[in-house]
This record gives structure tokens, sequence and C-alpha cells, in this order.
């Protein structure tokens, strides 16, 4: 396996990891265990647990950028957002790391924030508004729209984190299509 293969592993496994304990609950050990590597190693690819960290919401949030814009792809207005919430939908019952890895994202964030570490946020954020604007584009560049959109992902975020089953009454002002259904 080559060098760059072995860092997509590592992204990889790291997503899962820090999705499940979070970014203090996960040692290296547990990354390099799941992708059969040495600590070490994983030192030669990511200078550190923090840059191994932020590879992993990089890619986390790139992946649903990917999702929104596939779904998209030669739609416009209403019929867009639908796509883009079924294919949403879709990802966090299909992947349901990718939305452990995101509320982790968020909640590292603002533990760092709090205690004056900047860096963490400021990549975050950045990797953040790539997805705003890849949504505002798709959307028409429809502030309201796009605002809209992601309050509505931001609650799916938090209903499905909190383990509400798709039947119940939470989901009642969701697009029956976005609805989620595991």
């Amino acid at each position: 396996m080559s060098a760059e293969e072995r860092r997509e592993s590592v992204i990889r496994a790291a997503i899962t990891e820090f999705a499940r304990g979070g970014y203090s609950g996960t040692s290296t050990e547990a990354i390099a265990k799941r992708v059969g590597v040495s600590q070490p190693y994983l030192f030669r690819l990511f200078p550190n647990k923090q840059a191994m960290f932020l590879a992993a919401v990089e890619r986390c949030l790139a992946d649903t950028r990917k999702v929104f814009a596939e779904a998209a792809e030669g739609l416009e207005g209403d019929e867009a957002v639908k796509a883009m919430a079924v294919a949403y939908q879709r990802l966090i019952v299909d992947d349901p790391d990718k939305l452990q890895m995101q509320m982790q994202t968020y909640a590292a964030v603002a533990s760092a924030e709090a205690s004056g570490d900047h860096e963490l946020g400021d990549a975050a954020r950045a990797a953040w508004l790539k997805m705003w604007d890849d949504v505002h584009l798709a959307l028409g560049a429809d502030v309201k729209e796009t605002t809209t959109f992601l309050a509505y992902g931001m609650l799916v975020n938090t209903l499905a984190a909190l383990g509400f089953p798709a039947g119940h009454r939470v989901w009642s002002g969701f697009y029956d299509e976005a609805r989620p259904t595991a």
C-alpha cells in the first residue's frame, strides 16, 4: 500500500474512531489499531492528533458536499432541495459515522474555542463554509433557501443523533421523502 493509500485508510479509520469517541476520547492508538499500523507510523502521515482530526472533519464534510452536488445535479429550486434532503437522509442512515463525526466536530470546536484554541475552529469553519457555498450555489444562490436547507439539516442531525425513530411525530414537518427510514 502506498503512503497515500495508507493516509486514506487512516482518514477513514479516524472518522470512525472520532465519530464514536470524540476528539478527547479517541486515542491515536485506537486509530492505528483500526488501520493495522503502528502509532509512530501514523505520525509519519500526520504531524499530530489534531491534524488527523481535521483531515477527518474535512473528509466528512467533503463527502457530504459530494452527496449534495450529485443529488442536485441538473435540478433547480424545490426539486434540488428535495433531492439533496433525500440524499442526505440516505447518507446518515447508510453511514451513521458521518453524522456522528459532524456532531463530534461541533463539540470539539466548542471545547477548543472555550479554552482559547482557535486553530481547530478556524479549520472546521473553513471546511463547513465550503459546504455552505456549495449548497448555496446548488440552490440558485438564494440565501434564504440555503439557510433554511441547512437549518433543517441541523435539525435532522439533532433528531437523528438523539435517536428519534422514523415514525416519531418530531419528523412530521419534513418532506416525506426526507424522513429517516431506519
